[in-house]
């Protein structure tokens, strides 16, 4: 038992702990920005963004990964909450972790592995487009107060890690925060600060049940929007663990995330939060900060709450500036500069791909959008390619039977192909279809080979099929034609 906390816990006490400082202080005004989104108070926000993260640290599949309140989750409540209110919204909160619950028991998180490098490259691209976009608005119509706070923000978070000792010992995205809120104290400039984005609360969260009518009615109103809520959270959270997967080299467990999203967007429905999923920006600052475990996350939910409810004033004195140069650093970092020096070396299939998550997901601001349509193009751009994997050879044998030789796999790209390699105009007694090395797919490939047969034997030529494995054969089996005597005769009635 304390071996295994040790090991899953207290591995990186100091860097989790100094991690999770970091995270909780650049998930204050997030939180706040996505409430003001979704048309709700800003407590609403950052009661989820700290139950959100309290739960997922005990019940997550990704150790280090950060789950919160989001802005593609809170895009999806705007026409609930203007309709209906926040209890409504309460509610489908609720429904949307019970749903998340069942989608992993269910075991769908597997399906993360149809999405392919190409899909997962767009996605991070655009995330860290979108989260430099965001931090324009505060970069805009402002003093030079804020371009110089900015820039000395950077300067500190890139050139601390080389100053030797100190660099190591403190993470410079939280020395950067903490140092120029000082500085703005001190000096009394006069910068937009977290209080300005929106009051912060002064209590705890406390236990409620949403105030709306248990029946059909309230179910049909919110079930759609909790449906949404469930399937854009987890993609998100899915694809963020993927890449927290590949930033520290370690395994998830997709379907145990799942459940641990489901059970926390419960827990946040009961604290009077809005639903939340995985955050790319903070879990790549908890790991760029040195943050690990589960510790992490947790550190991060218990201090952004210790923050907002006994420290607000002290909160509230943090420039934007030095929020707006963490995120900067989380967008230069995010972005995979390797995938634009690699546009000439990759499969152009590939980088058309990556190209249209990312200018999909830009354009819509809907991580979703974009993520299906790079796995349709994927989709379509592997059928295409191995639809073209595909030989058919002929010779005639000595006792004049002409042989067809099949060589690649058959299926509805493929199967038109299939078809016009047969010379259905020669004169020939027999045919035999050596088949022992193709494999037949789906009912379209069924079809053609019915289609060869019946053709066939309608010019009064026997026809000999061989060499079928055996999941071709039981699709042959199953929905082929071309040995009832009727088929023949419908074909030849055309």
């Amino acid at each position: 038992m304390i071996p295994n906390l040790k090991q899953v816990w207290f591995f990186n006490i100091k860097g989790d702990v100094l991690a999770g400082l970091v995270v909780a202080l650049a998930l204050i005004p997030e939180a706040i920005a996505f409430s003001i989104i979704a048309g709700v108070d800003p407590k609403i926000g950052l009661y989820a963004s700290f139950s959100m993260a309290v739960v997922i640290a005990f019940a997550g599949g990704r150790p280090g990964m950060i789950s919160a309140a989001t802005g593609a989750m809170a895009l999806l409540m705007v026409t609930l909450v203007k309709e209906h209110g926040l209890q409504y919204l309460l509610a489908a909160t609720l429904l949307c972790g019970l749903l998340q619950i069942i989608i992993g028991y269910l075991k769908l998180g597997q399906l993360m592995r149809f999405v392919s490098r190409s899909v997962v490259t767009g996605f991070v691209n655009a995330l860290a487009i979108l989260i430099f976009m965001a931090q324009l608005p505060e970069l805009t119509n402002v003093t030079w107060h804020v371009y110089a706070m900015t820039a000395a923000g950077l300067g500190i978070i890139y050139l601390l890690p080389l100053v030797p000792v100190v660099g190591k010992l403190l993470p410079s995205p939280l020395v950067c925060i903490v140092g120029l809120t000082l500085v703005a104290m001190l000096f009394n400039i006069d910068v937009r600060t977290v209080g300005d984005m929106g009051e912060l609360p002064d209590t705890l969260p406390v236990f409620l049940w949403p105030d709306v009518p248990l029946n059909l009615e309230t179910l049909a109103i919110i079930f759609p929007y909790s449906l949404s809520l469930a399937i854009v959270g987890l993609l998100e959270s899915m694809m963020t663990a993927t890449i927290v997967d590949d930033l520290t080299d370690t395994k998830s467990d997709k379907n145990r995330e799942c459940k641990g999203q489901g059970l926390a967007n419960i827990a946040t429905g009961l604290l009077g939060g809005m639903a939340g999923c995985a955050m790319i920006g903070q879990s790549v600052i908890n790991v760029k900060s040195g943050g690990r475990g589960r510790l992490s996350t947790l550190v991060a939910g218990v201090v952004l709450l210790i923050l907002v409810v006994f420290l607000g004033p002290w909160v509230s004195q943090i420039p934007m500036a030095a929020l707006v140069a963490v995120m900067i650093m989380v967008s230069i970092g995010t972005f995979s500069w390797a995938s634009v020096r690699d546009l000439r070396t990759l499969p152009k299939s590939s980088s058309l791909v990556m190209i249209a998550t990312v200018a999909v997901v830009v354009y819509t601001h809907n991580l979703a959008w974009g993520v299906l349509v790079g796995v349709l193009l994927s989709a379509l751009f592997f059928a295409n390619k191995v639809g073209q994997i595909l030989y058919i050879g002929s010779e005639k044998a000595a006792d004049g039977t002409r042989e067809y030789k099949v060589v690649g796999q058959v299926f509805f790209t493929s199967a038109e192909q299939f078809v016009a390699a047969f010379d259905f105009k020669e004169v020939v007694d027999r045919v035999r279809i050596d088949l022992s090395r193709a494999h037949f797919w789906d009912i379209t490939a069924i079809s053609a080979l019915d289609k060869v047969v019946i053709t066939f034997k309608r010019e009064g030529t026997d026809v000999e099929i061989i060499g079928l494995n055996e999941a071709s054969a039981t699709l042959v089996d199953r929905f082929a034609v071309h040995n009832d005597p009727k088929a023949v005769e419908k074909l030849m009635g055309h």
